[in-house]
């Protein structure tokens, strides 16, 4: 007499490995997000929907401060900075490194064209911050 072998497979899936995973994504892509500082105050107005990439916020104050990652840089060594900034960053953000210019409202435009220069000397694209218009 011959017994007969009950071989089923279970057809069930287990929902736990599929959580941890998750769950791990989630805090690398927290740790490695770069968040944006952008100092309170009021920006020029625009009616564009754009968004752009971020890899280095440059601030300006009304009386020509500059400011990157919270530090007052002087204007002379403004070059030199972002061209540390650019060459601390990795080498697949180099390709689509772009500065974001924050100029406060009634910043003399001069400011914001001579960051615009330094930028194009350092061949890397540069937009201006702007503040959506509420209808």
């Amino acid at each position: 007499m011959a017994l007969k072998k009950k071989n089923k497979t279970s057809a069930e899936f287990s929902m736990s490995s599929l959580t941890d995973i998750i769950f791990l994504l989630l805090i690398f892509f927290m740790l490695t997000s770069n968040f944006v500082r952008i100092e309170e105050f009021e920006l020029p107005k625009s009616d564009s929907k754009t968004v752009a990439p971020v890899s280095v916020v440059v601030t300006i104050t009304n009386d020509g401060e500059h400011k990157i990652a919270g530090n007052v840089v002087p204007n002379r060594s403004l070059l030199r900075t972002l061209s540390n900034e650019i060459l601390n960053s990795d080498e697949a953000e180099r390709e689509n490194y772009t500065i974001t210019i924050v100029a406060e409202v009634d910043t003399p435009f001069d400011y914001v064209v001579n960051l615009m220069k330094i930028a194009s000397q350092l061949k890397v694209k540069a937009i201006i911050a702007t503040q959506p218009i509420e209808t």
